[in-house]
């Protein structure tokens, strides 16, 4: 890539900003040309995002912010609320981390694009409509295909994604702000969001500030690379020397923990079909019914396709595929939340979920919903803020035939707490009270505490800096070799499922396409769409090999 000579657009000079008198951002410095993309990483409470809102003008109530910011010459931190209000949208794009957050629920997408016009120009409505029609065309959402009137929730994450980035560059600002655009974002997704933006400050001229704590996607997209560690700057330079030759052992570190290690032992082949599986999914089908009238018949979505898979026990088995595929409607099944139409799915060899009414009573079916458990992405929504954190994690004991006495039910979350990492002096704090990581290891001391033979995991590390991955990838693994449980891994991070799983199911449009050993699957995928998968994951090796013979390329040029 090359790096721009001209001045700086975006300078950062000496930014302090502190809460309460606690300093978190120290003499902060960087500066960023018009063209370029710089790279801000670091772990969760670096100061990523205090940043990013710094330049903003959107800090906390009570911080204060002290230095300069200035963007093509004038110093952000001396402007008053209107003029900061001009500013966002029309000098400064930003793109959130969660866009259903961001976006407006009760208004339309076309709507939303064309308000950003109407704030900051005096055009009438149809012309912003229009205006807003030709942006959405032009970050990948057809109007063909996803027409104005759509609302966001109408629309999956990738698709939010691209209205909040339609937005951002409405009013064609000079800077772009993007806070971990892509983390939620299936490998695809973020791979066409990523190459959005990037073509975006090619095309435009503008700048980029893409926060993230993803080393492979800056290694793949950035010219500059900041590396931030308790809001102090640790390192910065050309991305392609700073994480090939880092100078400071943070950033080894943290490349360190972008190479995500193997954690199971490789499997050559199939694992043998003798014995009863501990999960066993027969040709389920679930599908859904939409509008329909007296004289019209309802349209029908298939969302699960005649899907079979097994996992046995002690076995972690890995789901991958795009958002939209069905992996979600599959697990609601798993789980019994929700009842197919057509198939069967056996816990243990019995009958746990099915289209006829419960093949078994109402204790046995309590008995197999212990069985399996979950862990969410986001385990804070699932957390009562006004539970203790032992009451939390003694939640699934009444599935137990005998619940035991609260005493009994707090030692038993307290043995479970010191398992996972934590240590009996957590038990009586609250959730908001821990960090992202120290509330996923509380949901799956949660998920264990029942004594499930299979373990759930949706998205469970995708929202984790790459330090606090390990660390819990790593605990699972240990856990799951101590306690024997069996899990199901479903994400989008292939790099993750790559570590971590024996077998592989890839499921696109409702169906399995192929599945497979870890090992075969990733070195040889048989079907078109695993490789897509495998192709758009980032890769921190590749990316720094590729930059490698670019640079070669240009020297021998």
């Amino acid at each position: 890539m090359k790096h721009s000579p001209q001045r700086p657009l975006l300078q950062i000079e000496q930014l302090q900003v502190s809460i309460s008198g606690q300093p978190l951002i120290h003499e902060l410095t960087l500066s960023l040309a018009p063209g370029e993309i710089l790279g801000l990483v670091g772990e969760s409470g670096s100061g990523k995002s205090l940043t990013a809102l710094s330049i903003l003008g959107l800090l906390p109530r009570g911080a204060q912010a002290t230095g300069r910011i200035l963007l093509d010459g004038r110093d952000l931190l001396a402007q008053n609320e209107a003029a900061l209000n001009a500013m966002r949208g029309r000098d400064i794009g930003m793109v959130f981390q969660e866009p259903m957050t961001a976006l407006n629920p009760l208004i339309n997408i076309g709507d939303q694009v064309a308000e950003v016009l109407r704030v900051h120009r005096a055009t009438s409505w149809r012309a912003a409509r229009l205006r807003a029609q030709e942006l959405l065309e032009r970050v990948g959402l057809p109007a063909a295909a996803f027409g104005l009137d759509r609302y966001p929730h109408q629309l999956s994450g990738g698709q939010r994604q691209r209205v909040a980035i339609a937005m951002a560059i409405a009013l064609q600002p000079k800077l772009l702000i993007a806070d971990e655009p892509t983390t939620a974002l299936d490998v695809t997704t973020q791979a066409q969001i990523l190459a959005l933006l990037q073509r975006l400050v090619r095309e435009e001229g503008c700048a980029l500030l893409l926060v993230t704590h993803d080393l492979a996607v800056v290694a793949e997209r950035a010219d500059q690379v900041a590396v931030l560690r308790d809001g102090r700057l640790v390192e910065q330079g050309q991305a392609e020397l700073v994480l090939a030759r880092p100078e400071q052992p943070y950033t080894a570190s943290l490349l360190s923990h972008s190479r995500v290690q193997r954690l199971r032992g490789l499997l050559e082949a199939e694992p043998g079909q003798e014995g009863t599986p501990l999960l066993e999914v027969r040709e389920l089908v679930r599908e859904y019914r939409h509008g329909g009238g007296l004289f019209k018949p309802a349209s029908v979505f298939r969302a699960v396709d005649q899907v079979s898979l097994t996992v046995q026990p002690g076995e972690t088995v890995g789901l991958v595929g795009e958002s939209g595929c069905g992996k979600s409607t599959l697990l609601r099944c798993i789980l019994g939340l929700d009842r197919p139409q057509a198939g069967q799915i056996l816990l243990q060899g019995q009958v746990f979920n099915a289209r006829q009414t419960r093949p078994t009573g109402a204790t046995e079916q309590m008995a197999l919903r212990r069985i399996v458990q979950i862990v969410f992405q986001d385990p804070y929504g699932s957390f009562d803020p006004r539970w203790r954190v032992w009451q939390l994690v003694a939640e699934p004991l009444h599935l137990l035939a005998s619940r035991p006495a609260p005493d009994e039910a707090r030692r038993r979350a307290v043995l479970l707490l010191e398992k996972v990492g934590l240590t009996a002096a957590d038990a009586d704090r609250y959730p908001h009270q821990f960090s992202g990581g120290q509330r996923q290891r509380i949901a799956i001391a949660r998920a264990l505490i029942a004594e499930p033979a299979l373990v759930v995991l949706d998205e469970a590390v995708s929202a984790l800096d790459m330090s606090i991955r390990a660390q819990i990838l790593a605990l699972l693994a240990a856990l799951s070799r101590e306690l024997g449980v069996s899990y199901l891994f479903v994400s989008h991070d292939m790099s993750v499922v790559r570590a971590i799983t024996d077998r592989v199911y890839v499921m696109a449009k409702g169906r399995i396409v192929e599945s497979g050993t870890t090992q075969s699957l990733f070195d040889q995928p048989q079907h078109d769409y695993t490789a897509s998968l495998v192709a758009a994951t980032p890769d921190l090796e590749r990316a720094l090999a590729t930059r490698a013979r670019q640079a070669q390329a240009a020297v021998s040029a």
